[in-house]
């Protein structure tokens, strides 16, 4: 099955100016991501950063990476993909696999399973994942987003709340996790492109604004997300200059097949 993975960046970023440009041993850091993806695929797929500066497109055309200028007032990721997928002509049934530009340490396996639900999912118009939380703070954490999933592997809800809450759980606090284990939302996502074009037209959910939570407009308006499990937690993003720091040394003592 042959799919897209589109890879969007955005120069500005308020914790790490210039971030998809910021040096990991000789090389941007979106061009990282796009290697890493490129490595380890089981298929092979067509990787596309969607970039909001030229001086992002020259950076990876300086490595031999695919990059389409995209415009700069685009109020979210999902604008900037939905822009890409008309200025790349893919077609409404063609997967498209978001990747964020700061995930250096992407587990490329992770990115196929994702592009492969929508495959084994035909009635879904979004896919993601999620890995089981085994710490209580992660789940009281409300910058940890966490999902509930029905019997076939479909989301219920996505919220910043501790889900699923069991009905003696306010009578100690928060002191230990439910069973079974509540599960952490990872932040990649398949579509469809024809979804994904039509996605930026949807009206904002009131859940949506609530929680502060794109993918709950979706949902929302009756589409269905997909959700892969993993067994283990990807590898951290890199938001903020000590995150960066991490990366470079981790990339120093170890190349990660760059």
């Amino acid at each position: 099955m042959a799919f897209t993975v589109l890879i969007p960046a955005r120069l500005a970023s308020t914790r790490l100016p210039n971030k998809p440009l910021a040096d990991i041993a000789g090389v941007p850091m979106v061009v990282r991501v796009a290697q890493r993806v490129a490595q380890g695929l089981a298929q092979p797929a067509r990787i596309v950063v969607a970039a909001d500066d030229v001086r992002i497109v020259q950076a990876c055309a300086r490595f031999g990476i695919e990059a389409v200028l995209t415009r700069v007032d685009h109020a979210s990721g999902s604008d900037r993909l939905a822009e890409a997928c008309d200025l790349l002509g893919l077609a409404d049934e063609a997967i498209v696999v978001n990747v964020q530009g700061d995930e250096p340490l992407i587990d490329p396996g992770l990115v196929q399973a994702v592009a492969d639900l929508l495959v084994s999912q035909p009635s879904a118009s979004m896919g993601t994942a999620a890995h089981a939380i085994d710490s209580v703070e992660e789940f009281k954490n409300p910058n940890v987003v966490k999902v509930v999933l029905n019997a076939a592997g479909m989301a219920l809800y996505f919220s910043r709340a501790p889900i699923a809450w069991w009905r003696d759980g306010f009578a100690d606090g928060i002191a230990a996790l439910p069973q079974p284990a509540p599960l952490r939302h990872i932040g990649i996502y398949s579509y469809r492109a024809g979804f994904l074009r039509s996605f930026p037209t949807l009206a904002q959910a009131p859940l949506e604004i609530t929680e502060a939570l794109e993918q709950l407009r979706a949902l929302w308006h009756g589409y269905q997300i997909t959700v892969h499990t993993s067994a283990t937690a990807p590898g951290a993003g890199v938001d903020t200059p000590q995150d960066l720091e991490r990366v470079r040394a981790l990339f120093a003592a170890r190349p990660l097949g760059a």
